[in-house]
């Protein structure tokens, strides 16, 4: 279902949605409230949500929804790409977070995945973490207590790579970057890979430009 005050973005949504033969909008609406109560009627796999809504914001939606209705995954579909924001909405247990630059294919994509249980993080997010190769200089964004391979397998996490791809990627044993993971997650305090990462964009340095989406792996 769709939650979007902009009535052409949504009635255009939907009929992309649509089009895709294992997809079907269930429901529209454009408040946060009127989401609520839908999801709680119609109990969709996945709930579009723009953050900017009239009255209750996207993300006290996502908050709402995560706590009472935990099987409906929220994609959040926002203009907004600042890094704070976005850590924000995946504090608030967001299933993904797509800016409105993405392609209808990327759309859909992300819908899929979303109802799939794979996190989705908008490649113009993600992609501002950078990787810091071993030796590297410390540089602005980097994270306190975190060793250069560490903050390189934070990057990798945060790009959508499986804890397989990233030892592929690195050279390293499976069960090394297991430890790697293992280790930024507490010394960041965080009980998920989703958790990291939103701790890692509050940190993270400035944009740099890049549009394709990005997979971050359960």
């Amino acid at each position: 279902m769709i939650v979007e005050d902009h009535a052409l973005v949504r009635e255009g949504t939907a009929q992309l949605l649509d089009a895709a033969p294992d997809l079907h909008v269930v429901g529209e609406c454009g408040t946060a409230e009127e989401g609520a109560e839908l999801v709680e009627r119609l109990a969709p796999d996945v709930a579009l949500v723009d953050v900017n809504l009239p009255g209750m914001s996207g993300l006290a939606l996502a908050r709402d929804l995560a706590r009472r209705q935990p099987g409906t995954r929220v994609l959040v579909v926002s203009a907004y790409d600042d890094q704070a924001y976005v850590a924000e909405a995946l504090e608030a247990g967001v299933g993904g977070y797509l800016l409105k630059t993405a392609s209808g294919r990327e759309l859909v994509e992300a819908v899929r995945l979303v109802a799939a249980g794979v996190f989705v993080l908008d490649g113009a997010v993600s992609s501002r973490l950078g990787r810091r190769r071993p030796g590297a200089a410390p540089g602005r964004g980097d994270l306190d207590g975190l060793t250069p391979r560490e903050s390189e397998v934070l990057a990798l996490v945060t790009e959508g790579r499986s804890n397989k791809q990233i030892a592929a990627e690195l050279s390293l044993g499976l069960r090394t970057v297991e430890s790697h993971v293992s280790n930024v997650l507490a010394k960041l305090g965080a009980a998920s890979r989703t958790e990291a990462v939103a701790h890692a964009l509050r940190t993270a340095p400035g944009p740099r430009a890049h549009t394709d989406g990005e997979r971050l792996a359960p």
